[in-house]
């Protein structure tokens, strides 16, 4: 049902009274300002939008963190210490051949 701002005030126990059956939308000049729901709906929208809020990427960098420490590792992910790797550039002395130079202007 809907009701204009001053009917809405004249009968207030009857539009929260009816907010049991459905919701009671509230007007102003034809515009809608406002709709009084019932407390078990709005507890369902509560629910409803705290399922549809996205986690930060920390939070969930945090959640995968705790889960890696759950599992075993002693400070979540295990990192191997860096090694030297072959750097073609540095370490091939025939990287810099035709096949690889730099084309002339």
């Amino acid at each position: 049902m809907t009701w204009n701002i001053a009917s809405a005030k004249q009968q207030f126990s009857e539009v929260v009274r009816l907010t049991a059956e459905e919701p009671q939308a509230i007007y102003n000049r034809d515009k809608p300002v406002a709709v009084l729901i019932s407390a078990e709906e709005f507890e369902e929208f509560k629910q409803w939008r705290e399922g549809r809020a996205k986690p930060t990427w920390a939070e969930l960098f945090a959640d995968i963190r705790a889960t890696l420490i759950s599992e075993g590792a002693e400070d979540g992910i295990e990192i191997p210490p860096r090694s030297n790797r072959n750097n073609p550039m540095v370490d091939d002395p025939h990287y810099w051949d035709e096949a690889h130079s730099v084309p002339e202007r």
